[in-house]
């Protein structure tokens, strides 16, 4: 994927006050399946949104609630500095995961995104390699 083309929607994350809620709406009203993923000493809910887009939903003190596109580029970390030089506040700094990286930008008049660079495959092995190690 180049960071000149166009970049395409991966996931959709609901950062929301009232978690049971939230899910319980959803799943009623379009049918997605919903599944609690334990992570750490918080829990992830993932929606099965169809058509290859997957999604979440996080329990969190937003003031309301709110979708956060997780959009896949190439390079987080320059996609960042770029939406820096063009006046968004950087509201996440790139910062690797077990899927790979991630960081989030606000603008006053674009709102919040998030930028998701996802590991590949040799990645992965060699940052579970890497833990195995540290053991």
């Amino acid at each position: 994927m180049s960071s000149c083309g166009a970049n395409r929607i991966a996931h959709l994350e609901l950062h929301t006050g009232d978690l049971s809620s939230a899910c319980g709406f959803y799943s009623s009203l379009l049918r997605w399946q919903v599944e609690r993923i334990s992570a750490g000493a918080a829990s992830y809910h993932a929606l099965e949104m169809g058509r290859g887009l997957g999604g979440g939903i996080v329990e969190c003190g937003a003031s309301r609630p709110l979708w956060l596109p997780y959009v896949e580029v190439d390079r987080v970390d320059e996609v960042t500095d770029r939406a820096r030089g063009l006046g968004a506040s950087v509201l996440l700094e790139p910062c690797e995961g077990p899927a790979g990286w991630r960081s989030v930008v606000t603008s006053r008049a674009g709102g919040e995104i998030a930028f998701s660079q996802p590991k590949r495959r040799r990645d992965r092995r060699r940052t579970q390699t890497s833990r195995l190690m540290e053991r």
